[in-house]
């Protein structure tokens, strides 16, 4: 039976999103997201490495000997984030070096390794390929909204533009110096999954 490719890539924007739902990626979300142009690079890379492995996984998964399956999917989700993390480097240096060791350590993302064991070995090529892709874009949605508020708040501009001006320019802000902070990216993802989980009940988790 075909599989509905539209919730494959849809549900895990909310209803299973990897940060609000299963709480994945944290690491990821309190380092990259000082700034917005760094993040948006980050999922970029992150969205296109588990989507391409997904696909990979999937097309080889019949000939993957179960005794050796996790080594095979971190070969080649490694070989992925070492392009992914090259071509940063050849066209957005200075964010390359902004984003350190941290597209390097897609490799070790539960999501990337979580939706290749539990979906890519067991799916067709091309819903794996969508899936990869909806985690990817879920994943990038909490970061892109975290890092929006933290650079907006914290410095008073986005993408290096002024768009609050501060007090100390002629204008009326004050930067929230906090926002620029590792406990602000907590707090902030904390408050959206807290908003989406009041909105949909069903993600509450059962006390």
């Amino acid at each position: 039976m075909s599989q509905p490719l539209l919730p494959v890539l849809t549900d895990p924007l909310v209803d299973r999103n990897p940060i609000g739902v299963q709480v994945l990626g944290i690491c990821s979300a309190l380092a990259v997201t000082t700034q917005l142009a760094p993040t948006i690079i980050m999922c970029v890379a992150l969205t296109l490495v588990t989507a391409c492995s997904n696909l990979t996984i999937s097309l080889l998964r019949r000939w993957i000997p179960p005794s050796i399956r996790i080594i095979i999917q971190l070969t080649v989700i490694a070989s992925l984030v070492i392009v992914a993390d090259q071509i940063i480097q050849a066209f957005a240096y200075q964010i390359s070096r902004q984003l350190s060791v941290f597209v390097g350590l897609i490799i070790t993302n539960c999501i990337v390794m979580g939706r290749a064991e539990g979906f890519a070995m067991t799916n067709r090529p091309l819903p794996s390929f969508i899936d990869g892709l909806g985690n990817g874009l879920g994943y990038s949605a909490i970061l892109l909204i975290t890092a929006t508020l933290r650079e907006l708040l914290g410095s008073g501009r986005l993408l290096g533009y002024e768009v609050l001006v501060q007090r100390n320019a002629g204008g009326w802000y004050v930067p929230v110096n906090l926002m620029l902070m590792p406990p602000a990216a907590f707090l902030i993802i904390a408050v959206t999954i807290w908003l989406v989980r009041s909105l949909r009940p069903q993600q509450q988790e059962e006390e």
